[in-house]
């Protein structure tokens, strides 16, 4: 199973990236001509959360690399023996996957209001059927899953720090975004925040 987790994780990964970031923002721009990633630098909260999201999929890979190298090398990320268990591996795999089709199956029903970031140019239904009358931050959940995921399946200090900044930083990016869909959809943004969770 190790063998096959060092040559399938980096794999994983790259189509995680592509699917859940690369292919929604190459299919928005083309239906609507708008850039769908909103985070510039600016200097801006908004705008340090994006930096601070792209350094954590940064090391995300780090720590898959360093896995998949092995050796020397994997031992500089601290990797955590008591938690090296098949079952939590085993766990690990189902929700990464889980977790990459939960948020395909977001991002396709938000259609053409899939932003990465928060939009005040443009714009964008608000949606709250499917899996949104489950989670109001489907995406959010399914990336913070994949975190953890990847943390079960190759417990370090990395992929530790990675999943704790990760959850905290996405909270801190929900917050913003509900501040401005409160102030574009007004009563009904917060006639749905009464009957769904921010998470699950």
């Amino acid at each position: 199973m190790e063998l096959f987790l060092k040559m399938y994780l980096p794999v994983y990964l790259l189509l995680y990236v592509a699917a859940a970031f690369v292919l929604p923002t190459y299919k928005t721009w083309k239906r609507t001509g708008i850039n769908p990633v909103t985070f510039g630098s600016t200097g801006s909260a908004h705008d340090y959360i994006g930096l601070v999201m792209k350094i954590l999929i940064a090391l995300l890979f780090a720590a898959v690399l360093c896995f998949s190298i092995g050796g020397e090398v994997y031992q500089y990320i601290v990797p955590v023996e008591y938690l090296q268990a098949v079952w939590l591996k085993i766990t690990g795999m189902a929700l990464i996957h889980i977790a990459l089709i939960w948020i395909v199956i977001a991002q396709h029903q938000m259609g053409t209001s899939w932003r990465i970031g928060i939009d005040e140019a443009n714009k964008t239904a608000l949606k709250t059927k499917g899996i949104f009358g489950i989670s109001r931050n489907p995406v959010f959940l399914g990336i913070t899953a994949s975190a953890l995921g990847i943390f079960l399946i190759i417990p370090n200090a990395l992929t530790f720090f990675t999943l704790l900044t990760t959850y905290f930083i996405i909270h801190i990016q929900i917050r913003l975004e509900e501040a401005f869909l409160a102030k574009e959809h007004g009563q009904l943004y917060l006639e749905y925040t009464k009957k769904v969770r921010r998470l699950i």
